[in-house]
């Protein structure tokens, strides 16, 4: 139902109907008791003219005509009345429909409000709460949310909603689609909020309307969306790049062995050496770049198999304990008892994208931590998550962490997590970054195609 606070029922007409009907009441009474005192005057009258003489009969009909017609009056009192009753009977029948007329559009707009997935939330014109729907409660949590509270009174996530209150309020214009962050049950959610001014049917001001809805899922595709924006973008850039750089840097390299084996032999001084070292080193180093640049614009299909991804995460765990156990990390692995035994996937590439989390994951955790590797499975997907106590990620870098060459140590060529979700998308699936209670959490979700 919808939460309102208490409301005044209007008395007024039920008063005035309780007093119609009480003086119908007395009014039919009175002329009951007037009716038996003329009849009781009509016999007392026979009784009389029955011992008058001749020469009084006269005036007793003149006074037995009187009395007819008061009771012709009476009669016509009488009709009155009982119009009166039935219009009075009327008024109370469109009083009653009224009412309940009302009552159900009340239970149909609850109803409707109840039923929305959004919260709807009213406020008075300092900003208190008067009326709140089950899915407001949901978002701003029902155990310290309450009708009459001040918006100024909820948590720090949720100060948006009083600031944009306080907005409409002072300048008499609406907000729409203010964005803001909060967390509900370790999970970062995005929600979208607005607010308008309630009026009456007087157009008198009441206070103000705020809604809010959860648009996580629809923030994520628009994140993801504009991730591929930027991939399709660099990838035609970087095919280019390849292309352009390799023969020249192909032919330097070539030249630069040429002349270490020439200088060599003529017993070059160690100055020159270490100068041929540099161009070596460098060129190496920029082949490496230009592989980055060949694999991210790279569109080669996939070569899928039946992949264990249970003997794919003991094999990784195996291979990086050494250098977890230098650390000080402790490795942890959980496995759902209902996990396929095999998925299509391309086996090469998703071990390409597993070691590149762990390694991550260690990387954030130089003077120890914990790092879970966790396989769940849902009807439709297979989640890998691989979790660390590290340091964490800012969170005004989150959005950036999956852009290539973006990175925040000082080694590295920052395309890791940018092939990784390349990856992951050419297998159709998703790889995000979360919060939870065991650090930070990158998920990976694969369609479940089993053998």
């Amino acid at each position: 139902m919808f939460h309102v606070g208490e409301t005044k029922t209007p008395l007024g007409s039920k008063w005035a109907i309780w007093g119609l009907a009480i003086l119908s009441l007395t009014a039919l009474i009175f002329t009951a008791w007037i009716l038996t005192d003329f009849q009781r005057e009509q016999e007392i009258l026979k009784e009389i003219t029955k011992h008058l003489p001749a020469s009084d009969l006269a005036e007793a009909r003149e006074l037995a005509g009187e009395l007819q017609l008061q009771i012709r009056l009476s009669a016509l009192l009488i009709l009155n009345l009982i119009a009166s009753g039935v219009a009075l009977t009327m008024l109370a029948r469109a009083y009653i429909t009224s009412e309940r007329s009302l009552r159900e559009v009340k239970v149909m707009a609850t109803d409707i409000l109840a039923s929305m997935d959004q919260g709807v939330i009213t406020t008075d014109r300092d900003a208190r709460i008067l009326s709140i729907n089950p899915r407001g409660f949901e978002i701003l949590d029902p155990n310290k949310v309450k009708i009459g509270m001040a918006l100024a009174d909820l948590t720090d996530q949720h100060k948006t909603l009083d600031r944009i209150c306080g907005e409409v309020l002072e300048t008499f214009h609406a907000v729409r689609d203010r964005d803001y962050v909060a967390t509900q049950a370790g999970h970062v959610r995005t929600f979208r909020t607005g607010c308008s001014l309630l009026r009456d049917d007087k157009e008198r001001l009441l206070g103000t309307v705020i809604h809010v809805r959860d648009v996580t899922e629809k923030a994520l595709m628009e994140q993801r969306l504009r991730r591929m924006e930027r991939y399709m973008g660099l990838g035609s850039l970087a095919a280019g790049l390849q292309h352009e750089i390799k023969n020249p840097l192909s032919a330097l390299s070539l030249h630069v062995q040429l002349l270490s084996e020439a200088l060599a032999d003529q017993g070059a001084s160690v100055e020159v050496r270490e100068i041929l070292n540099v161009l070596n080193t460098e060129v190496r180093r920029i082949t490496g770049v230009l592989e980055g640049f060949r694999d991210f614009a790279s569109v080669s299909q996939l070569c899928q198999s039946n992949v264990d991804f249970r003997n794919l995460v003991e094999k990784l765990v195996r291979l990086i304990e050494p250098q977890a156990l230098q650390q000080h990390v402790r490795i942890e692995t959980r496995f759902a008892e209902d996990l396929p035994e095999t998925v299509r996937a391309d086996s090469g590439r998703m071990e390409q994208v597993l070691l590149n989390l762990m390694v991550n994951a260690l990387n954030a955790m130089p003077d120890g931590g914990i790092l879970t590797i966790r396989l769940n499975s849902s009807p439709d997907f297979v989640t890998m998550d691989v979790c660390d106590t590290g340091c964490g990620i800012p969170d005004d870098l989150r959005e950036r962490i999956f852009d290539p060459y973006f990175t925040t140590r000082n080694t590295g060529t920052g395309m890791g997590l940018a092939l990784s979700d390349k990856i992951v998308r050419q297998h159709d699936g998703t790889i995000e970054l979360n919060t939870g209670p065991e650090g930070t959490v990158f998920s990976v979700s694969l369609p479940r195609n089993e053998t």
